[in-house]
């Protein structure tokens, strides 16, 4: 059964029909609730909070969002907000094509599909990393490097969904509800996770590609940032050289050369002279 997690009348409707406690309930209308599982034995109740990708791009880069699973007697509750509606047919697909399995294995399956949604994202962020890569290699724009950085904010998120959805799969199997299932059921579950699993390792390669490459890309800026530095630097000291002496020369005081007709000559090979000592001094100090 299928719940909008907005339509308030429904949730409460579903409340007093199949009596689900308000702690589960609790759980499915957060928004912001991270993935989790639960089970009541005494309810025969099993509570679990998926992440659920987002098709379409925030801000400039994927995140995901949760979807509840509420298994209670051998009936399936899925909560699911605007964000994670496209999933449904999916699930409605499945129970076309197997209308005879057991909830729990169609809720096992479901699971296995939904960390699939998760490899077209990673796909579609690298292809945007190569392009970005590409235009990066002929010119370092501050856009470039924030378009980079919006898509290392989304492989964050990703990365975290996928982790906790692999570790909620691990932990239901440590739950006594895990010894009602039947092989078909344990053999889904393994299959869920072992897609899952997938998931966090693309989602983490991709992260640590996209990491390195940030990285490299700020080395070279501060690299260029060090070579002007040491360019305006080794100007500003050979530009001090001819100020330094032609200021002695322009004291009233008795100096060399002051009332020869090449004084002004002398000055400026002194001046020459100093400058390219100078100058072969800090070539050797800083190559």
């Amino acid at each position: 059964m299928q719940v909008d997690q907005q339509d308030a009348k429904s949730v409460m409707a579903l409340q007093k029909q199949y009596h689900l406690s308000d702690e589960m309930l609790t759980y499915s209308l957060d928004k912001n609730e991270r993935a989790r599982v639960e089970y009541d034995a005494e309810e025969e109740a099993l509570l679990l909070v998926f992440n659920v990708p987002q098709q379409e791009k925030r801000e400039n880069h994927f995140e995901t969002s949760p979807m509840t699973f509420i298994l209670k007697r051998k009936q399936l509750f899925t909560f699911a907000s605007h964000n994670t509606r496209y999933v449904i047919p999916m699930m409605e697909r499945l129970i076309l094509q197997n209308p005879l399995q057991t909830p729990i294995h169609f809720l096992f399956q479901s699971l296995f599909l939904i960390s699939g949604t998760f490899f077209p994202l990673v796909e579609e962020v690298n292809s945007e990393r190569i392009r970005l890569n590409q235009r990066l290699r002929e010119k370092t724009t501050n856009k470039n490097l924030l378009q980079m950085s919006d898509l290392e904010v989304g492989l964050v998120f990703l990365v975290s969904a996928t982790k906790q959805n692999a570790v909620l799969l691990e932990q239901i199997k440590a739950l006594s509800i895990y010894r009602l299932m039947d092989d078909d059921e344990r053999e889904q579950l393994d299959d869920a996770l072992i897609e899952a699993k997938q998931a966090v390792e693309m989602t983490q390669l991709a992260f640590q590609i996209l990491e390195q490459l940030s990285g490299t890309y700020n080395n070279l800026l501060n690299n260029n940032l060090n070579d002007t530095m040491k360019f305006l630097t080794v100007w500003s000291l050979l530009l001090t050289v001819p100020s330094i002496v032609t200021s002695f020369f322009g004291m009233n005081v008795p100096l060399p050369f002051t009332n020869s007709i090449f004084g002004w000559g002398i000055a400026l090979l002194i001046s020459l002279v100093l400058s390219v000592w100078m100058l072969i001094a800090l070539w050797r100090r800083i190559r």
